[in-house]
């Protein structure tokens, strides 16, 4: 099956729900990077729950997901798109034992000291002038302690940033990074028959069902044999599924930018210490390396274009 995102409502009930099942998607961040075992397995339930959580912006635009950690694992990121387009990184420790990591906790590998924190930012495509992104911050912890999953801690963040029930089941391997979201939307949401004829049971009786629901059963199932099994006895209308797939937007256009904004200072120092300016995009592993001539043109283009000629260019 292609990887897509499938939405769906409960007709009794303002509370809506997704399923992701991410394949090719998730093989192409794959393939550009060996993670570690538990490394990689936190990636991708983090990028099904992007996924899951972008389906819903209400802008054109890219939502980011970050994790700081204080343990082994130091940051995890994953950007999705409006338009489900994704790329997902993560950066660990150099004494990271892969052995050990085995036998690590979400606790041990990301919020040991209690200080792991997670930034979720939605940036529109088309901002007005002075406009920023908006960011939310929530740490690890919740009211009973450090949190022990991806998906708790996302639960956390949309109770306190966004005022939503939400509840989350993720999962990933070799294979896949699948999840599912239902969210206890404010007012009459619902696909109501008749007005005020709500079932105030609906959202509690949902998350017991998809409380039955294990990781193991997630990656082996298909999506639509998941939700056959879990709410067959409920009034569902489904939604046309949206396609994921992997994309970085990283040019070499885009990495001379951010070399021009270091200076040509900052940018001379490294090619005289190493002969060449090599940069590895940190999503795709795509390698841009600018030599001496690169790096003259790169500049002497920059000085042209703000009415300044290159020095052998000056008639004195």
């Amino acid at each position: 099956m292609d990887d897509q995102l499938q939405k769906f409502m409960f007709a009794a009930a303002p509370v809506r729900g997704e399923i992701v099942s991410l394949r090719n998607t998730w093989q192409e961040v794959l393939v550009r990077r060996q993670y570690p075992t538990a490394v990689r397995d936190i990636l991708g339930e983090m990028m099904a729950a992007c996924a899951l959580l972008s389906a819903n912006l209400k802008f054109d635009g890219t939502m980011i997901m970050q994790i700081f950690g204080d343990g082994p694992i130091k940051m995890l990121v994953v950007q999705c798109s409006s338009s489900l387009t994704m790329r997902a990184t993560a950066k660990i420790s150099s004494e990271f034992d892969e052995t050990l990591g085995e036998s690590l906790s979400f606790v041990e590998l990301l919020n040991a000291s209690g200080h792991g924190r997670c930034v979720i930012t939605l940036d529109p495509a088309n901002k007005v002038p002075g406009q920023q992104p908006y960011q939310g911050i929530v740490p690890l912890n919740g009211h009973e302690g450090p949190l022990q999953s991806i998906a708790q801690v996302l639960e956390h963040y949309m109770h306190h940033s966004e005022q939503l029930d939400t509840r989350l089941w993720l999962a990933a391997d070799t294979d896949r990074a699948v999840g599912m979201l239902l969210q206890k939307l404010p007012g009459d949401g619902g696909i109501v028959p008749h007005p005020g004829e709500h079932d105030a049971d609906t959202w509690e009786r949902v998350c017991v069902l998809g409380g039955t629901l294990s990781q193991a059963e997630l990656l082996k199932e298909e999506p639509q044999t998941l939700f056959k099994r879990l709410f067959w006895q409920e009034n569902v209308q489904h939604f046309a599924p949206t396609v994921t797939r992997f994309e970085c937007s990283c040019t070499r256009e885009r990495v001379g930018s951010m070399l021009k904004m270091l200076g040509r200072d900052e940018v001379d120092s490294v090619l005289d210490e190493q002969g060449r300016v090599e940069i590895h995009c940190e999503y795709c592993n795509q390698r841009y390396e600018f030599d001496p001539v690169d790096v003259a043109q790169l500049f002497a283009a920059s000085e042209v274009a703000s009415g300044v000629a290159p020095v052998q260019a000056q008639r004195h």
